[in-house]
């Protein structure tokens, strides 16, 4: 069944006195679980190994007390109590035949200690480097406090071998982890044998190795996360020294993790980062050393894959988004169903868990982490219930995934969409500047649907209450999506702003093709992507464009998918002007007023258009309408109607496939009544 061109993925890879079954190496991800929801965690990692991995890794794992990263929430392995969750979570990965690792961490320099309350200790004296920019210092470490620092690592890779652990992995890249500490010339500014040159600064690295390998190695394999580049200039960690790093060291672990720069630059949504994208900085690396290499890129293509490994460039396919978008990306290639896999669209969706301290989602498999909290498998749906047929009105994200799911349970789908063309927001958003990969959303449950003989699906079908009633369906769900506000109402203002003949745009106009002209002001109170995306696009149609913000970042909420950053300089390199901490007051005929949030300082910005990207309204008035003659409904053979995704409550793409998904599954099931709808694991107290 497999293609022979993929053969060589799987091929088994030794790793120091393992194999790996294949070449898919599920690199260490976060996932918003850490300490506090470890069972999810394990029954996510568990449904990976189901699916095919050869390797996979738990997220980073703080190895010691002394350096932890609250808020964050990561796992932890600080004491011999921390061993039994861990040891759930390795038994899951194990399952069915892969290796399992955890990510050794001791954040040094990015530790505040919030929890502990420990003074942070760092390779080199500083302030703590955080995402909030938390105003504490770190101590350097002395020559007592690295005996300790290596002491510690022993004692957390003996845990690891009692928690069940086949693999360790040692963090050091992404600015993250003590190894690039010592390793980079940024943050090791000692002047002792720890300090200077190159060997120097990998002197720790080979100590922690030599301790790890005499207490765990001969049943444990060792392998080593490096930055491949830092990018910050000549104080960094570059790539040609990460060459000589390896080159000097070329069997110190049993093998190498290549991960870019920082998180950002490694895990670069699809707007700015292609496929592979780190394939020039990972290339010839594999020529230093007699270890195996592994790289990432959110490797989607298996041609790809097959290429690096061809190639000489990676041993291992390393893959973090792409596995928690198809946790069976390796068993549908080896079963030759490319087209069955959903593709990660590096939307980064995903990260917003662990930058949030939450459950994380994905907006291609609404299952991520609902794998133990509800017991949703990504490939297997609950059995059908006691009704027979659906309508699902509105082929957007949720209705597309509600007709999806519904038809794999059993029913007999009618999908009714108002358009000719399948999608809803997503046909449109794909057409936006990079923002194409999104279409997978809809392509790959379009393509699903294709395949599924009980679903029917009509366009040009904008029903009313009346017709949804003389059709004989039991159960009907509204997924009519939403409509962009024009007024402005959204966060900043509650009632619309007052407008005295300024032409006002909406992103469902530009994505229809109704542009403005001459200068363009962008008005972003919704602070996800679509305000930086819509101003781009106005620029590169030849606009003079200024984008406002009452928020002190573009694109704010966009800090949290790790592209905050790159979508600045994308303006700022379009020519977009960017003004800050700024609302509208009014609109005139000539432009906008503004006011400062903070003084509420006036002033004018003048322009020929304004494009108001605010808030969204549900289009849920079919829904109202039916909900009026709920009294008609059982005469109509009706058991059910629901509203779901944007026409409930808009937000982002996953939380409407999310809701498609809980739709699909829910149906005809028991009323739980107020019982939780997922399961938690509640903190134990402990015995005074």
């Amino acid at each position: 069944m497999r293609d022979p061109r993929y053969d060589i993925l799987f091929e088994p890879q030794a790793i120091g006195p393992l194999v790996a079954k294949n070449r898919f190496y599920q690199v260490p991800h976060c996932n918003g679980a850490g300490y506090r929801d470890p069972s999810a965690a394990a029954a996510m990692r568990g449904i990976k190994a189901e699916g095919g991995w050869g390797v996979i890794f738990t997220e980073q794992t703080e190895m010691h007390h002394t350096s932890e990263i609250t808020p964050f929430i990561e796992l932890r392995l600080w004491e011999d109590q921390d061993i039994p969750a861990l040891r759930k979570m390795s038994d899951a990965m194990k399952t069915h035949g892969a290796l399992a690792g955890i990510q050794l961490a001791y954040s040094g320099i990015n530790g505040p200690n919030f929890y502990t309350k420990e003074v942070p200790l760092a390779v080199s004296a500083g302030p703590i480097r955080t995402f909030t920019n938390d105003p504490v210092q770190a101590r350097a470490l002395d020559k007592t406090d690295i005996r300790n620092l290596r002491r510690w690592f022993v004692n957390a890779a003996k845990r690891s071998k009692l928690a069940g652990f086949d693999l360790i992995c040692l963090y050091g890249a992404h600015g993250f982890g003590i190894f690039q500490h010592f390793l980079s010339r940024a943050t090791n500014q000692r002047g002792d044998e720890y300090g200077g040159s190159l060997e120097n600064r990998s002197r720790f690295a080979r100590e922690v190795v030599a301790d790890m390998r005499d207490a765990v190695g001969d049943t444990m394999g060792i392998t080593m996360r490096v930055s491949l580049d830092e990018t910050i200039g000549e104080m960094g960690f570059s790539n040609a020294e990460v060459r000589d790093f390896i080159e000097m060291n070329r069997d110190l672990p049993d093998l190498w993790d290549l991960a870019h720069g920082a998180w950002e630059d490694c895990s670069g949504p699809s707007r700015f980062k292609e496929e592979a994208a780190q394939e020039q900085l990972v290339r010839g690396i594999r020529e230093l050393s007699d270890k195996p290499v592994v790289g990432v890129g959110r490797f989607t293509s298996p041609d790809v894959m097959a290429r690096m490994i061809r190639s000489g460039t990676l041993d291992f396919i390393g893959c973090a988004r792409p596995s928690i978008a198809d946790p069976f990306l390796p068993q549908k290639i080896e079963q030759g169903r490319i087209e069955d896999i959903r593709e990660c669209i590096g939307c980064n969706i995903c990260v917003t868990g662990d930058m949030t301290q939450s459950i994380s989602r994905c907006t291609q498999n609404p299952t991520f982490m609902e794998e133990w909290r509800k017991g949703w498998h990504p490939e297997k749906m609950n059995a059908k219930g006691e009704s027979q047929s659906v309508l699902v009105v509105g082929a957007g994200p949720a209705g597309l995934e509600a007709a999806r799911a519904l038809s794999l349970r059993g029913y007999d789908v009618a999908l009714a969409e108002a358009g000719t063309a399948l999608g809803g927001r997503v046909a449109k958003e794909r057409l936006l500047p990079g923002l194409s990969a999104w279409g997978r959303v809809a392509d790959y449950r379009a393509y699903q649907l294709s395949q599924r003989p009980n679903v029917q699906t009509y366009f040009n079908s904008a029903l009313s209450a009346e017709d949804i009633l003389g059709f004989g369906f039991q159960n009907v769900a509204i997924a009519t999506g939403a409509t962009w506000r024009a007024d402005g109402v959204a966060r900043m203002h509650v009632t619309p702003i007052p407008n005295s003949g300024m032409p006002v745009f909406t992103p469902d106009d530009l994505m229809a093709g109704r542009l403005p002209s001459g200068k363009v002001v962008v008005f972003d109170d919704d602070h996800y992507y679509m305000g930086g995306v819509l101003a781009e696009l106005c620029a590169q149609k030849g606009c003079d464009v200024t984008l406002v913000t009452p928020s002190a970042y573009v694109s704010d909420w966009t800090l949290n998918t790790l592209e905050q950053g790159a979508i600045h300089r994308r303006l700022v390199a379009a020519g977009v002007k960017i003004v800050l901490n700024q609302g509208i007051a009014a609109l005139t005929s000539s432009g906008v007023s503004t006011s400062c949030v903070y003084t509420g300082a006036a002033s004018e910005i003048g322009c020929d258009a304004v494009v108001m990207v605010a808030s969204r309204i549900s289009n849920d008035g079919l829904f109202l309408d039916l909900q009026a003659r709920a009294a008609d409904w059982a005469d109509a053979g009706i058991r059910s109607v629901k509203v779901i995704g944007d026409a409930c409550a808009p937000g982002p793409i996953a939380w409407a496939t999310y809701a498609g998904h809980r739709y699909a599954r829910e149906l005809d099931m028991p009323d739980i009544g107020d019982a939780l709808p997922f399961r938690r694991e509640v903190t134990a107290l402990a015995v005074d």
